[in-house]
């Protein structure tokens, strides 16, 4: 059997804590309208659960992110490996931020964008990610 290393382990919570974080807003994004046929007190009750869990494992991205970003060597990377890097930070940024908005919203409008924004730039996160480290 292999032997973990700090590297793999890093990369295990960083996708742990991505997988919660941007599966728990599809998961949300899929049973709000439901709840929201049973009651309005049902939404918030599960917008409170997966905030006790979603808020936690965006930290731990955030935590990791640093992480990882002091194992790189940025004179060996490209240009492009760069600009990738940069943009998927941004995006991670970006998908904090809109959270927070959906988070403190207290119109649909908010709630709506808040949400979507937050769930767009998770997914563009996540997948520059998978490219930065796949290299293509």
């Amino acid at each position: 059997m292999l032997s973990p290393t700090a590297q793999t382990i890093r990369l295990f919570l960083h996708v742990t804590a991505a997988a919660v974080w941007i599966g728990g807003q599809v998961v949300m994004a899929g049973l709000v309208p439901v709840a929201r046929r049973q009651s309005a007190d049902l939404v918030k009750v599960l917008a409170r659960g997966f905030a006790r869990v979603a808020w936690p494992a965006f930290a731990v991205l955030l935590v990791t992110g640093i992480w990882n970003l002091m194992s790189v060597h940025f004179s060996q990377l490209d240009s492009a490996a760069q600009i990738t890097l940069f943009v998927k930070i941004f995006l991670g940024v970006l998908a904090g931020m809109f959270a927070a908005v959906h988070a403190v919203g207290r119109t649909r409008l908010a709630l709506a964008v808040g949400g979507g924004l937050a769930l767009a730039c998770s997914l563009g996160a996540l997948f520059l990610g998978v490219l930065a480290r796949t290299g293509h």
